[in-house]
Order: structure tokens, then sequence, then C-alpha cells
């Protein structure tokens, strides 16, 4: 039988199945730190610039802008220092809240994806006790 179009695996499977989720921080505006406005902060570090950051994600530099617009409004101090153009080029790097803010969002990732891996291990766990149960009968 299937419901919602999806395929139904058998209760042996625990093995094959994983738990999916995404992990945000949501504020006054909406999405405030999230997996691609943390890769958009590293790539600003990494590129040393807004515009060779967003070219590297293949984004406009005015969705980059708007991102990070939002990310420094949220957090109320800037998470990058940004330098004007001109003769000695401009530039960009995270700030000391911009920093800890990527470590903590990736701190917290990867607690997160240990508990949706708990939750697999326990969703095999309880399948397969439900299972040999009915062959036990």
């Amino acid at each position: 039988m299937k419901k919602h179009g999806r395929k139904r695996t058998a209760a042996g499977a625990g093995s094959q199945t994983r738990w999916q989720g995404r992990l945000w921080l949501e504020g006054p505006e909406g999405t405030f730190l999230g997996y691609g406005r943390v890769v958009l902060l590293e790539r600003i570090q990494e590129h040393g610039s807004l515009a060779g950051a967003a070219r590297s994600m293949e984004m406009s530099y005015k969705h980059a802008w708007d991102l990070l617009a939002s990310m420094t409004r949220q957090a109320g101090c800037p998470l990058v220092a940004t330098a004007r153009g001109g003769k000695g080029g401009g530039g960009a790097a995270l700030t000391p809240a911009g920093e800890k803010a990527v470590a903590l969002f990736w701190r917290y990732h990867a607690r997160f994806q240990e508990v949706l891996a708990g939750m697999a291990a326990e969703m095999g766990e309880l399948l397969c006790d439900e299972h040999r149960g009915e062959n036990q009968g």
C-alpha cells in the first residue's frame, strides 16, 4: 500500500534510513543564521571580499549584500568588517563576532547531526524490536 507517493521500507532497513533536518536561527527578520549564511561568512573570510564570496557561491552581489545586512542588523554588531575599494583595494574580513557566530553555528550543527543519528539508531532498534516480536508469535 502506498501512502503519499512514498515507498514503505521494511522494518529491517533501519541501517539504510536516516532522519533529515535543517538547523537555522530565527531572528526578528526571519532567518538570522543558517547553513547558507554561514557558508557566505566563511567565503567572505576565504576570498577577502563580499564580491568574491558571492561569485564563489554563484550568488548575486546584491543578494549577498542583503543577507549580510540582515545578519548584521539582527546580530546588533558587525559580523564583517569592510574596507572600501580604490587604489589600495577594498576588502572584507570577519570580525571577532563573525568568527564566533560561524564557530557557534558549526558546533550546534554537529550536535544536531548527532541528535539525528541517534534518532535514526533508536528508530532502527524500535523497528527491529517490533519485527522480532512479530516473528516470535
